[in-house]
């Protein structure tokens, strides 16, 4: 008992990093971040981003990655203070040139723009408008709907675990951790009703801070820096949109791992399994393979293009059939003392 006392009192040094994360990403929105440490904030941030994708593809059911609530607003608002520093950053010392913010955002911005700003500005606006009002919609919907119907049936679950404890199917330890599987279960999907606020707001965030980087470079950049407006445009714009890219690339992939999260299922195997399992149905495959012959022999299409699509779909037709031929040929067997089937 002592042994076990010590080893709970034992420190642990790695809890001790959150709460200083935290802070150090409060302190960003307020002190000035040199360019090098912004750059790898930003490299950080994609990865962080990244992993939480990677880590809910590969989650067989929500509750598998239970703290994604909690990762989501901190990664939310460490973009947000990355944000704040870059803005900084921009109106500050933008008008020493497109290196003057760093070279992530240099990059992002002449990687996208490609010497014209307006096509800088559509695909920002573009990806803001698939953000906001296709993913980050649609995956708070399907988050408060299913934090709705977990919580109406919280008490049917409860009862059934004891009907099952007192019909002798589950031991005391079996339904203890069936509750609080089901209470946490109603807590996750309420909170994630909740988080995905959190994305939405990012988006917003991204538009306002982009127009107050154009507008306001363009204003201190003429009236403090003896620029043109031509080279104030040309200049700021060219960091504002790479400051948005990159903040609004990681915030994207959040929106999808969020959309992920809370349209999963639970399921023995991950997404990419449970999805191939059930589209690998051979009689599904075979009518697309001939629909996309027939539009391959029509004149003026992209005759090898349809034709090779078509080729694939046949391929996996006859892969998934004979994969599945023998499960398919025998039909299961009636359990002894079933009852006939009526015609």
């Amino acid at each position: 008992m002592a042994t076990l006392s010590r080893a709970s009192h034992r420190p642990n040094f790695g809890a001790g990093l959150l709460p200083v994360g935290i802070l150090a990403i409060v302190a960003m929105m307020v002190l000035p971040l040199p360019l090098a440490l912004l750059d790898i904030f930003f490299v950080f941030n994609i990865l962080l981003s990244l992993l939480v994708l990677m880590v809910s593809l590969y989650s067989y059911r929500p509750l598998d990655f239970s703290s994604f609530p909690s990762v989501l607003l901190i990664a939310t608002v460490f973009r947000l203070a990355l944000n704040v520093a870059s803005t900084r950053i921009v109106l500050t010392s933008g008008h020493e040139g497109s290196g003057a913010a760093g070279k992530v955002i240099e990059a992002f911005g002449n990687f996208v723009i490609a010497g014209n700003f307006a096509v800088g500005l559509v695909v920002f606006v573009i990806l803001v408008i698939i953000n906001l009002m296709v993913i980050t919609k649609g995956a708070g919907r399907v988050s408060e709907v299913s934090a709705r119907f977990t919580l109406d049936a919280m008490p049917g679950k409860q009862m059934a675990i004891d009907a099952d404890l007192n019909a002798g199917l589950l031991t005391p330890e079996q339904a203890r951790a069936r509750r609080a599987e089901v209470g946490e279960e109603a807590d996750f999907y309420g909170a994630m009703d909740g988080a995905s606020k959190f994305v939405k707001g990012d988006a917003v965030a991204g538009i306002l801070i982009l127009a107050a980087n154009i507008l306001g470079g363009i204003v201190i950049g003429t009236s403090q820096h003896g620029l043109s407006l031509g080279q104030a445009a040309e200049t700021y714009v060219l960091l504002s949109i790479g400051d948005g890219l990159v903040a609004q690339i990681p915030s994207l992939l959040l929106s999808i791992a969020t959309a992920v999260i809370v349209t999963r299922v639970a399921s023995t195997q991950d997404m990419a399994g449970h999805i191939g399992t059930q589209i690998g149905m051979h009689r599904a495959w075979l009518p697309v393979a001939a629909v996309m012959a027939i539009m391959g022999l029509i004149p003026g299409m992209p005759n090898l293009l349809f034709i090779v699509a078509a080729l694939a779909a046949g391929g996996v037709a006859w892969v998934t059939r004979h994969q599945r031929a023998p499960g398919e040929t025998a039909a299961p067997a009636p359990a002894l003392g079933a009852p006939p089937r009526r015609a």
